[in-house]
């Protein structure tokens, strides 16, 4: 459901439905719908199967939250590994390394924002349906998410 790239400018008003969203990606493994999105903020819900994950990286320029809304997510905050799980919410403030992970044997759910929005919906544009993970993280730097080098991390 990638289509035409995605240009922000002010938040738009209105709802977005429970269990849609205005734009659908699937990106390795996890489908993200897509719930607002303006020029100072980008918020999707993901829905993210046992066993999926993703790897620790950096947003420069965006602080990151997450409200769980199902399961357990296993996180690495800045050298850590904790868990959150059902109304819980996870704080990335700019410059944290962070990763999050599906551990369990059952989905998980999560709402996610950024702000500002910078360049993350279009760069999920690129991601979707895309297979190569080293095509993911060239591209991911491409839109100011920098993924920490394989192993930095002990237990990612």
């Amino acid at each position: 459901m990638a289509g035409e790239e995605i240009v922000l400018g002010p938040l738009p008003k209105g709802i977005t439905p429970a269990g849609a969203g205005t734009k659908v990606w699937n990106v390795l493994g996890h489908t993200y719908f897509m719930k607002a999105a303006g020029e100072t903020s980008f918020a999707f819900e993901t829905y993210d199967p046992p066993g999926t994950g993703v790897p620790p990286h950096v947003h420069p320029t965006q602080d990151e939250h997450i409200y769980v809304l199902e399961g357990v997510f296993t996180l690495y905050l800045d050298g850590e590994w904790t868990t959150a799980g059902p109304g819980d919410t996870v704080r990335m403030p700019k410059g944290l390394p962070h990763a999050y992970y599906n551990r369990s044997e059952d989905i998980t759910r999560g709402l996610f924002w950024v702000s500002p929005a910078g360049r993350l919906a279009q760069l999920f544009d690129r991601l979707h349906d895309l297979a190569d993970s080293a095509e993911v993280v060239r591209l991911s730097a491409l839109h100011d998410v920098e993924f920490l080098p394989p192993g930095s991390v002990d237990g990612a």
